[in-house]
């Protein structure tokens, strides 16, 4: 968490900070559209904040998984990665710009790690690979702007984003990242030219290097935009902004023209997919308005997302998928009292699982949590000599619904089994289990 800090209204503060995701630089044609966007900003004070091209990090995944588990596909599969990014720069800069020697020499990084003996802490591992993604887009983008006429400074995030040594869910030391920004990043800006750095990634105190979380480099845009001061923050999407749900699933859905920031703080930790859910709280400590826009359609209005907004919204829905149910009760039959449920939490934070739903009764507790790799499962293991745990993880989805209507309740549960339900006055949520899924009407 960010320290708090009251927004200083008298600094007339003109940095923006972007931020575009791996859909927005998939391909060539994506990385120029991004550079046409750009010219509108030629003049101002710009941090660009770029995710791995396109599927990249799934494709580094899988090589992480091919060593670990010593399939003999690790250098196929990286080489498939290498010639998809020499395509691509092909197509941008020619063939002999010097941003190849700088991509070449971060997937030897990736080279390195494939010559030793898989490490044993995966999530270590994971962390060395799959951040050069980042590394290597941010090449690519911050050189095809300088072809194109736009001053472009590469800025290596890592040197920048300190956190603690928990890998693939680093949590930023604040201090030393305030520091870092305003000694490095600072100077870089008063040159003129936009700085690219890479979203996701940052390093520990001995400089090996973590990841933020999956999708985490909103919450690398949002980082800078406290540590600098911004004048303001924009996501650009494939989406014309925030929606009342994803219309990947549902039909029917409206483009919310403003949020709060707690609207968005509740969407985002509900499992809403258009922003990573730490986003938020660092701009709502120094009032930074947030902005999400799409890069298909720049020019249209967008989301705004700030303070003093008014709190009338439509129903909103948001689906987290791939989720576990727990149903915990202690082995000698007793009640699960206070001591129990504290050293439940202490596992939870030591393996450093999401929390999306809980419920107690006197001889049990059931919590629903993201399923992610065997972190449920070790968990489980971690406190079964004091507690029974039963797993579902098959087929189970978290449906939240933040404004609920009775009809929209009605039809979110149709051909659906649910196994928990927790009511607030604004929010429903639902662990259920799946049926073969059909598009359906929101």
């Amino acid at each position: 968490m960010p320290p708090f800090s009251q927004p200083d209204f008298s600094m007339k503060r003109k940095l923006k900070v972007f931020k575009f995701g791996g859909a927005s630089v998939q391909d060539a044609a994506g990385v120029k559209n991004v550079a046409d966007i750009l010219q509108t900003y030629k003049n101002d004070p710009l941090v660009i904040v770029v995710s791995a091209m396109g599927k990249t990090t799934n494709a580094l995944e899988r090589i992480v998984a091919a060593h670990a588990y010593h399939t003999g596909e690790a250098y196929l599969l990286l080489e498939n990665v290498k010639q998809g990014h020499y395509a691509i720069m092909e197509e941008l800069l020619g063939k002999n710009d010097p941003a190849y020697d700088d991509v070449n020499d971060h997937f030897v990084a990736i080279e390195w790690v494939l010559e030793t003996e898989p490490h044993p802490n995966y999530d270590f591992m994971y962390d060395q690979i799959v951040s050069v993604g980042e590394l290597v887009s941010t090449r690519i983008v911050a050189a095809y702007l300088n072809k194109s006429g736009l001053a472009a400074q590469w800025l290596d995030a890592r040197d920048v984003i300190r956190t603690d040594d928990i890998y693939r869910e680093g949590w930023v030391q604040w201090d030393e990242t305030i520091e870092n920004a305003r000694r490095l990043a600072q100077p870089m800006l008063e040159k003129g030219g936009f700085v690219v750095t890479q979203g996701f990634i940052g390093s520990t105190k001995e400089n090996f290097t973590t990841t933020l979380g999956r999708e985490g480099s909103d919450y690398t845009a949002a980082i800078f935009s406290f540590c600098l001061e911004a004048e303001s923050m924009t996501i650009w999407k494939d989406v014309p902004g925030v929606l009342t749900a994803d219309p990947r699933i549902f039909e029917n859905v409206a483009k919310l023209d403003r949020l709060s920031y707690r609207e968005a703080i509740e969407m985002t930790y509900y499992g809403a997919k258009v922003i990573h859910p730490k986003t938020i709280k660092p701009l709502q400590n120094k009032s930074i308005p947030l902005f999400v826009k799409s890069f298909l359609n720049p020019e249209a209005e967008g989301t705004f997302i700030g303070p003093d907004v008014d709190d009338l919204y439509p129903p909103m829905v948001a689906v987290e998928k791939n989720q576990a149910l727990l149903n915990i009760a202690t082995r000698d039959f007793s009640f699960v009292a206070e001591h129990h449920m504290s050293f439940i939490f202490n596992k939870i934070a030591e393996y450093r699982l999401q929390v999306n739903l809980m419920q107690n009764t006197a001889i049990s507790f059931a919590v629903c949590i993201n399923n992610v790799d065997d972190r449920v499962h070790k968990f489980a293991q971690s406190i079964e000599k004091d507690f029974k745990v039963m797993i579902d993880n098959e087929g189970l989805e978290l449906t939240t619904v933040r404004h609920y209507t009775p009809q929209t309740l009605e039809m979110l549960r149709q051909g659906k089994i649910i196994l928990v339900e927790e009511r607030t006055r604004n929010t429903v949520q639902m662990v259920m289990k799946v049926v073969p899924e059909l598009k359906r009407k929101s």
